[in-house]
């Protein structure tokens, strides 16, 4: 659901440093908002608040949130603590691995592009035959 950032209340929190939210900002610039915030019926902000103020520091008007409806506030708090604790990192192995991947695909190797031009042009001809666009 799309919701007014000026009609967001960000109540006590248990993260007090939200830490530099730059590379956050960036994120956002590129992919939008990947995961929406969470507030209870309210509007009083639960989970996502690094992702809150980059938006807001963005000059975002509105944000996607998921609305939870009749939730306690031990709820929301084990919510908040949830969110923020469950998070796993990656491995350095892990994100070696990932941007390995990622350069491979940005620059493909001479055969892999001979791959893709033909894998295209077949394609193309399959959709001249059979009259899809």
């Amino acid at each position: 659901m799309l919701v007014q950032i000026k009609d967001i209340k960000i109540k006590k929190r248990v993260r007090k440093e939200l830490g530099n939210i730059e590379d956050l900002k960036d994120s956002l610039k590129v992919y939008g908002l990947m995961n929406p915030i969470t507030l209870n019926r309210k509007y009083e902000l639960i989970a996502g608040e690094r992702r809150l103020q980059a938006a807001m520091q963005l000059g975002w008007t509105s944000i996607n949130a998921n609305i939870i409806d009749n939730i306690s506030e031990v709820e929301q708090l084990e919510m908040e603590l949830e969110e923020n604790n469950q998070r796993k990192e990656f491995t350095d192995a892990e994100l070696m691995e990932g941007y390995k991947r990622l350069q491979r695909l940005r620059n493909p190797n001479i055969f892999y592009r001979i791959y893709l031009f033909f894998k295209h042009l077949f394609e193309k001809i399959k959709d001249f035959f059979t009259g899809s666009k």
